[in-house]
């Protein structure tokens, strides 16, 4: 697909896998509109790089209904959303201190699942309305972001593993039913990537987790799965699945 003066959003663009997208999708003349919860690091990304930073909090029906008001104002449509907001704190479901925090654990659903869902279903009432591209007549491509934690969820992983999970169940359904607008639903479920939350952990820590990985024995890079985004758009045929990018890890229960 083409993306030259191309509305893409990108959400959780002010850092990691997500600000690794925002910068590849520029070189590829896309005009970006980099979401995330807290404004600075967007607005400083696309002042640096172009497009617009937009505070968002994807959970939000209005935050989230603003920003995609402001991207069509501004972008146009979009022919792309990746979807890369999320949070991941751990908590066991019956640990020391008692139980789970049940707001902690809808606050992780409302943002990594409830926000995704958000995000799609106000894109695709705009995507759908763009002019179709292509001999397949294509309009758009929503891209999701799971975890390897949906498939092999960790002790103190209860609800950021039910999240994920909810986003690989939720891809094959949208998929189906967008596809008569000519829009695509992929996800990507990643393994251990070095975000900045990986990268701030103890130097004995990151290469004991690099050293599950079966091969590249290593912590995979944000813009491998930026890499993989765009390799999404340009694959039509790509679409109602979930890949993995992992280096074949299945994570240990602990």
């Amino acid at each position: 697909m083409d993306l030259t003066e191309q509305a893409v959003v990108v959400t959780g663009a002010g850092s990691g896998m997500g600000k690794a997208t925002a910068c590849r999708l520029v070189r590829r003349n896309a005009l970006v509109a980099a979401l995330d919860i807290v404004a600075e690091p967007v607005l400083s990304l696309t002042q640096e790089l172009g497009g617009v930073g937009i505070e968002c909090d994807v959970g939000s029906e209005s935050s989230a209904r603003a920003a995609i008001q402001r991207v069509v104002a501004e972008l146009g449509a979009p022919r792309v959303l990746v979807n890369c907001a999320g949070i991941a704190p751990a908590q066991r479901i019956s640990g020391r201190k008692g139980p789970h925090d049940l707001d902690l654990f809808q606050k992780v659903i409302r943002t990594n699942l409830v926000g995704t869902f958000n995000m799609i279903r106000l894109v695709a009432e705009e995507m759908k309305q763009l002019d179709p591209v292509g001999e397949s007549g294509a309009r758009g491509v929503i891209i999701n972001t799971a975890s390897v934690a949906a498939y092999e969820g960790q002790i103190g992983q209860a609800a950021y593993s039910a999240s994920k999970g909810g986003v690989v169940a939720l891809t094959l359904p949208a998929a189906r039913e967008l596809a008569q607008f000519g829009i695509r639903v992929v996800t990507v479920a990643p393994g251990l990537i070095g975000t900045p939350m990986l990268h701030a952990m103890p130097e004995e820590v990151q290469t004991s987790l690099a050293n599950q990985v079966p091969f590249p024995r290593r912590l995979g890079d944000a813009d491998e799965f930026a890499a993989l985004v765009e390799h999404i758009i340009d694959n039509e045929l790509l679409n109602g699945e979930v890949i993995r990018l992992d280096g074949a890890i299945r994570m240990n229960p602990t």
